[in-house]
């Protein structure tokens, strides 16, 4: 009889769940339920689409093990008692801008040096106003009522893992801080993490949450990649987990040479590496991975949704998008999107905002504004590209995933822009798949992940058109 086992991602936008053979990774079933929109979000509205996803798969009787792939950086603070403090602060949510420039300024004061080479040398991240670290300071010098109740603090992962291992109780009751874990590729986005020595920083976690916090508030214990985590209730094993972007890494099998594009709510551009990059610019984390090894990432806020900007400015559907856009030639008659429609935080540029450069009375079509929409996704998830080149990071496979990813626009375009083959998978929930292939791995044992195969594999190749990026970057320069 087949073992079972599951997988969760709790996703910005929504939760979801796979159950799959242990051993094989053949899909068995699998649900969803979504969370609500905005930029911070009570944490119940996580534990409730989690219950409502486990049924939509129709339970977790037969199931052996369970992981949790969730969104990075967000900040969940709880009191004495367990109980939230106030709605988690997600990775989009850009007030922390300014507390993100503060703690490179006073890190470079502290070392005397420039602040964001320090965080880079020291953690292998600078912050930015998606990490942890700049989300406490925000608290800290915002609402230090706030401040002065917390007890933890811990990532959306965290926290749910919490809750399915049953530690998390029930509000108004004194629950088990100390039974928070988590796992080293979800900490090493915290910016007071080190992945390289598997510990917390104290210093830079107090230059963020103010002095003496650090033996005050709990911080979640971090567990190696297969270590178990716990049970639940009903004595199912609780792995690690992982980070949505190690999690979706794990899903689609990424090795060393592999360069992961996820088109989501965000943008990611992930690679697999043995060692840890230092990027002073900010521009490139180097986050850890799911397996042990090193994830160096950039990530962008703006990706699928550049494609649902377009489809409102233009009042059609999906697949009218890709036809009008597949209808223009590279280059959009020269029209070039830059597509900070939420800010960016790659480049790090949360105040800036979206435009349209080079429109004519002759180019200023709907075929060639659906074309520039796909061209700036695109050329956005290339510099990133460009980013770990210049790192000295390997880029031998592009592999496209991604709800933007089943655009054929997107699986068209990209090739062109990217001037390589791209390798398309079926469509998938490649962070759940992720996480189940985790709580497979802690389930059955072994020095490595069990191998699943990689369903529905397409390459997409096309005549590469170098001055889309070329004028890309010309209109990026001026924004």
């Amino acid at each position: 009889m087949a073992r079972l086992v599951a997988g969760v991602d709790s996703s910005t936008q929504s939760c979801k769940i796979v159950i799959r053979d242990a051993e094989t990774g053949a899909l068995i079933r699998s649900g969803a339920a979504p969370h609500p929109d905005g930029t911070s979000v009570h944490p119940q509205h996580w534990w409730t689409a989690y219950q409502k996803a486990v049924a939509a798969a129709g339970g977790l009787d037969d199931v052996e093990a369970i992981a949790v792939g969730g969104q990075q950086h967000g900040m969940v603070a709880l009191d004495h008692n367990g109980d939230v403090i106030r709605d988690a602060l997600l990775w989009n949510d850009t007030r922390s801008a300014a507390a993100a420039r503060t703690l490179i300024d006073e890190l470079g004061a502290l070392r005397g040096k420039d602040g964001a080479e320090a965080y880079a040398q020291e953690i292998g991240v600078v912050p930015v106003a998606s990490f942890t670290a700049t989300k406490v300071r925000w608290m800290r010098d915002n609402e230090p009522e706030h401040m002065d109740r917390v007890a933890a603090i811990v990532l959306p992962h965290d926290w749910l893992m919490w809750q399915i291992i049953g530690a998390g109780g029930t509000p108004g009751h004194a629950r088990d801080l100390s039974a928070l874990v988590t796992d080293r590729s979800d900490a090493s986005g915290t910016a007071y993490f080190n992945a390289v020595t598997g510990e917390y920083d104290r210093e830079l976690f107090e230059l963020a949450a103010g002095p003496d916090t650090f033996d005050r508030i709990v911080l979640p214990r971090v567990l190696n990649p297969n270590e178990v985590a716990g049970r639940t209730p009903d004595g199912i094993l609780v792995a690690p987990g992982a980070g949505d972007n190690a999690g979706a890494a794990l899903g689609v099998g990424a090795a060393a040479g592999d360069v992961v594009l996820s088109v989501g709510t965000s943008g990611v551009v992930t690679a697999v590496s043995d060692t840890q990059v230092v990027d002073p610019t900010g521009n490139v984390a180097g986050f850890a991975s799911a397996n042990g090894n090193f994830l160096p990432l950039v990530c962008t806020i703006n990706a699928s949704r550049i494609l649902d900007v377009a489809c409102r400015i233009l009042g059609v559907t999906y697949d009218e998008l890709a036809d009008l856009a597949l209808s223009a030639q590279p280059g959009a008659g020269g029209i070039a999107m830059i597509p900070y429609f939420e800010g960016e935080r790659t480049p790090n540029r949360p105040e800036a905002t979206g435009s349209l450069h080079g429109m004519t009375l002759e180019n200023s079509t709907p075929a060639n504004i659906a074309r520039a929409a796909v061209e700036a996704l695109c050329c956005s998830l290339a510099d990133g590209v460009d980013a770990l080149r210049d790192l000295g990071v390997a880029v031998e496979r592009l592999v496209l995933i991604g709800g933007g990813a089943q655009s054929p626009a997107t699986r068209t375009i990209a090739p062109q822009i990217f001037a390589m083959p791209v390798i398309v998978p079926a469509a998938g929930e490649y962070v759940a798949d992720g996480a189940a292939r985790q709580a497979a791995w802690t389930l059955l044992g072994g020095t490595q992940p069990p191998a699943w195969p990689l369903a529905g594999v397409e390459t997409y190749t096309a005549q590469p058109a170098p001055h889309v990026r070329e004028q890309y970057a010309r209109a990026r320069d001026l924004t």
